[in-house]
């Protein structure tokens, strides 16, 4: 077919306006579009110093330049888990640019929450696969493409493909993007992530976690304020055997992000790990201070969750310091409290968790029976592994007073619990709530005096807590069962093999108040002066005696 020029010109112009519509199309997002993603709008609410709030990220988008300040601000609200906050930047970005691709993934990001123990709602996922579908029909450039199509990876079929496995496929993806961007430390830091929340619980070779780890220590020196790295490596090393190596990056994080609760309270879990009780008691001070002061900023109505999982915490160090009165004040606070936003797994393990603690640690038996859930209105029917909690404290404390007939209610209860869990497929927290079930059982055992097969029952549940690890929500199972076998030996008059359980039980659960006064009494009933002097100083270093109102700190002296 032969065209003149005119012709040609005439075609050539065809092409050229076809592509420039294409175009348009392609970077076309409605207001009714934009709207069906029920975006969280509004001011970031700070509670903090004026400069340097959420630390320092520079991450560089095909985006105009004009919305830079508000993407890096995103994204370091992201890289400390301020995922509502952290959307409404986004949002913010989105109503000003909706041709923006990557505020869309920002959204997309924001809804995933990797490291968190319970997985995203219905809501979460269909919101975060409607921002990544339109990501991904923007304009944007090849790494913003590579970004895109991973998380979009996390969301494919969401209502059908099993978590992890989708988890997984985004883990993959990254993994590509960091061997292909390697001078990218965002790239790094988001795939380091991916590691951990992917990593395998079984896995008692840390291999992941060290992966991760090596990747953000190498990125340190350069970003001593990135709010991801030193956030990730506690992550990464939250671990008794890893625990040491995110020191430094414990005592850095709150004074790289101030303004946010969680970098208030996230190094207060390396802390827990090494027993460092009056660091992780001021941890927990600034971050329960700091999430009062976010949720009358965002408006809130009630308590805000955060500020119960920091209390969970605070309330274990005060255990552990003998620091009783401090202990029942707030708990004396919790039950005060009535309404908490959101609603979520949070809260239903601060609202079980503190209370037992406070009763179990003391062994405050006759309370521990009488425990209820609190506050009753709350949707327990939805925390079933936190109910369980309050139902195993109920079980020890009946087993201890002699009500065997309630012990064995309160265990047919923890067995349903255990069902439900296992229904719902979800292993770890059935795995949680099997051991509970077999401590239980080891007591009843030990009450009704059959004590050769609840020895071994409670054995049983040792070993089963040892294949596991603890979930992030918690600073520590209420009362671990490697130390309740050692109550057992020592109460049958076994001191060595006490002493031996309980030296155990403080490889994992560093200085422990019960394991530290209770080693001593095995040492000294075993007739071992070294490892009784020992225990005797460890507990003056770790109790020491301002403000502490614990008879076994009390009795102790009579060892000394």
């Amino acid at each position: 077919m032969k065209i003149d020029s005119t012709g040609l010109s005439s075609f050539l112009l065809g092409i050229l306006l076809s592509i420039v519509v294409s175009c348009k199309q392609k970077n076309a997002v409605t207001k009714e579009t934009i709207n069906d993603i029920n975006l969280k709008r509004g001011d970031v609410a700070l509670c903090g110093p004026a400069d340097k709030q959420f630390g320092t990220v520079q991450f560089i988008t095909s985006c105009s330049p004009e919305r830079q300040k508000d993407f890096n601000l995103a994204i370091a609200l992201l890289h400390s888990f301020e995922y509502d906050e952290a959307e409404k930047v986004f949002a913010k970005i989105i109503d000003t640019e909706a041709s923006c691709a990557m505020a869309y993934w920002g959204v997309a990001m924001c809804n995933y929450h990797q490291v968190w123990p319970s997985l995203p709602t219905p809501a979460e996922l269909e919101k975060g696969n409607k921002a990544i579908s339109i990501a991904q029909h923007l304009q944007k450039s090849k790494k913003e493409t590579d970004y895109i199509n991973a998380i979009a990876l996390f969301y494919q079929n969401w209502n059908i493909t099993d978590h992890r496995t989708r988890s997984l496929n985004f883990r993959n993806a990254m993994e590509k993007m960091y061997k292909d961007y390697r001078d990218d430390t965002e790239v790094a830091i988001f795939y380091a992530l991916t590691l951990v929340g992917t990593a395998d619980a079984a896995d008692k070779s840390y291999s992941d976690q060290k992966k991760a780890g090596e990747i953000l220590a190498a990125l340190y020196p350069g970003q001593p304020n990135h709010p991801g790295i030193v956030h990730y490596i506690i992550h990464t090393y939250d671990y008794p055997e890893l625990a040491k190596l995110a020191l430094p990056a414990a005592r850095k994080y709150a004074s790289v992000a101030p303004a946010s609760a969680h970098a208030q309270h996230m190094p207060s879990h390396i802390f827990t790990r090494l027993g460092l009780w009056d660091e992780c008691i001021a941890s927990n001070l600034a971050s329960v201070s700091s999430a009062k002061c976010y949720a009358e900023n965002a408006g809130i109505k009630g308590h805000w969750d955060e500020e119960l999982h920091g209390l969970d915490y605070l309330e274990y160090a005060y255990l552990q310091k003998g620091q009783n009165d401090s202990a029942k004040q707030l708990l004396n606070y919790l039950d005060n409290i009535r309404e908490v936003s959101p609603v979520s797994f949070k809260d239903a393990y601060a609202f079980a968790a503190i209370p037992a603690r406070y009763f179990l640690e003391n062994k405050f038996w006759k309370e521990a029976a009488g425990m209820q859930l609190r506050p009753a209105d709350f949707p327990w029917q939805k925390f079933p592994w936190q109910e369980a909690i309050v139902h195993f404290a109920r079980l020890l404390g009946s087993a201890h007073t002699g009500n065997i007939e309630a012990a064995k209610a309160e265990l047919k209860k923890l067995n349903e619990l255990h069902d439900t869990l296992a229904t719902q497929k979800d292993v770890y927290k059935a795995t949680q709530v099997m051991i509970q079930v077999k401590a239980g059982e080891a007591w009843i055992l030990f009450a009704e005096k059959k004590f050769d097969e609840a020895l071994q029952t409670m054995t049983a549940a040792s070993d089963l807590e040892d294949k596991t690890e603890k979930s992030p929500v918690t600073p520590g199972e209420v009362l671990p069962a490697k130390e309740l076998l050692a109550d057992m030996l020592l109460q049958l008059n076994k001191p060595a093999d006490a002493l031996n359980a309980y030296e155990a039980n403080l490889k994992t659960h560093p200085n422990r108040l019960n394991s530290l006064y209770n080693a001593l009494l095995a040492a000294a009933k075993s007739n071992n002066t070294e490892r009784k002097d020992y225990y005797q100083r460890q507990l003056v270093a770790i109790a020491g005696s301002s403000g502490v109102d614990r008879s076994e700190l009390k009795n102790s002296k009579l060892y000394y």
